[in-house]
């Protein structure tokens, strides 16, 4: 027997939001809560418990809808958990996003005090995330929750925001999206990278041992036993200022695309330039079982292909030479767009909100998704850049620039804007079913 059929996870009592890549298309939404009266936030709870869909179910008790449910620390405070089980939670998720900004690079215009209410604040107790194929589903399916919470007065909707992924599976940029995903052992779902042995459960599910052999618990157990940390951050996209810049430092059409994969790390398509760096293939880009096979040290590690500073290339560097351990640092990571498409070729800024509604899920916080953003997207001192930022997420000022190896003399381009910005976001632990329930069952 190997060692990667040796954890048996819980698959039942994990909330299919943790380890299910999402359907395509699909349209989600993200509904915020605060409780006002305890009683009723079990009440909630109590009742989300029984509509949230496991890892284990293949049908979810609402057809067609899958609902997941995750809680701030200032919503456990205000469901009555005790204090003493409230401090054995991660430091960071217990300071919240907002107190971690400078660390995440949330400075500027993606500074708290720029963030959209009521995110960031002690208000937003609840996060219930629900997925339909399309929109029509989900509204019919939340118009059928409703009523599971307007009766509750103790429990007020206080912010919602709609998304929706594209036939497509592109981004507002126009970029193929959530294309790597990794093995988790144990899970039964097959990672994206058949070259990448799969990650113990304990770095995404508390629990079970992680790569380090250590297990994340809390006090009481089941509290903590089959649940995980969720970042949530709403991203806003700035794609005409993108499109721009593309124009601007490129010689042609052709140029602009090849930059664009460059900054990237891929093509529009999806296709790796790993894979093919001269050109799109979008077949290789629309194929599952290609486009995340590869690594970068043997066949490319002066970053010809992929430059070290791409953006795919600073999220997951594989088995490039970087300081640290890149397995420690891996992530579950989905985003779903929202707001309109700008137009192709649409070069002026029409006003409108677009960008990403971005999840993390990983069992450490800190050496997971705090240090991708502080080590990884805002510095590149990892892998000999110095002080560069990612060219795409990094907290850009117009002063970085982004070095593209190539031969006889390397390219670089210079006063990146900071393309993307951060309205908003909120550390969140997603409990287990029989937690939920538990939470559900407190006194007092």
């Amino acid at each position: 027997m190997s060692e990667h059929t040796l954890v048996k996870l819980e698959l039942d009592d994990i909330q299919r939001g943790v380890l299910s890549p999402r359907p395509t298309p699909y349209a989600a939404t993200y509904i915020l809560f605060r409780i006002d009266d305890r009683h009723h936030g079990r009440e909630l709870m109590r009742r989300v418990s029984a509509v949230v869909t496991s890892a284990a179910d293949t049908v979810s008790p609402l057809g067609e809808t899958w609902v997941s449910v995750a809680l701030t620390y200032h919503g456990l405070k205000a469901l009555g958990v005790p204090q003493e089980s409230l401090d054995t939670f991660a430091w960071e998720f217990r300071q919240g996003m907002a107190a971690r900004a400078n660390v995440l690079g949330d400075v500027g215009e993606s500074s708290p005090a720029h963030w959209e209410p009521p995110l960031g604040t002690p208000d937003v107790h609840v996060v219930l995330v629900a997925l339909a194929p399309d929109s029509t589903r989900l509204e019919a399916a939340v118009d059928r929750a409703r009523p599971a919470y307007d009766a509750l007065p103790g429990v007020t909707a206080i912010w919602r925001q709609n998304c929706h992924a594209l036939p497509t599976e592109t981004e507002p940029f126009g970029f193929r999206d959530g294309i790597s995903h990794p093995a988790v052992e144990g899970s039964g779902i097959a990672g994206s990278n058949k070259l990448e042995t799969p990650l113990k459960a304990g770095e995404f599910v508390l629990g079970y041992p992680d790569e380090l052999g250590g297990v994340q618990t809390l006090r009481p157990e089941l509290l903590g036993r089959n649940g995980t940390y969720v970042v949530f951050r709403k991203l806003h996209q700035r794609v005409a200022l993108f499109r721009r810049y593309l124009r601007d430092n490129a010689s042609g059409p052709e140029d602009e695309e090849l930059l664009s994969a460059k900054i990237m790390g891929r093509w529009r398509s999806g296709a790796p330039l790993a894979l093919c760096p001269l050109h799109d293939d979008p077949d290789l880009g629309a194929d599952p079982y290609r486009n995340n096979t590869f690594l970068f040290q043997e066949d490319d590690p002066a970053g010809f292909a992929t430059p070290g500073g791409s953006h795919v290339r600073r999220g997951n560097p594989r088995d490039a030479a970087v300081a640290g351990v890149a397995r420690l640092h891996r992530m579950i990571r989905r985003g779903t767009a929202y707001g309109p498409l700008l137009p192709e070729g649409v070069m002026e800024d029409d006003g409108a909100d677009r960008g990403l509604m971005f999840a993390f899920v990983g069992a450490h916080l800190g050496r997971q998704f705090e240090f991708v953003q502080s080590e990884w997207m805002n510095s590149g001192v990892f892998f000999g850049a110095d002080d560069a930022r990612d060219p795409v997420v990094g907290s850009a000022d117009g002063s970085g620039d982004f070095t593209i190896p190539r031969r006889p003399v390397r390219r670089r381009l210079l006063a990146l804007p900071r393309f993307v910005v951060t309205r908003g976001g909120e550390y969140c632990f997603m409990p287990g079913l029989t937690a939920l329930r538990w939470l559900g069952d407190l006194e007092g």
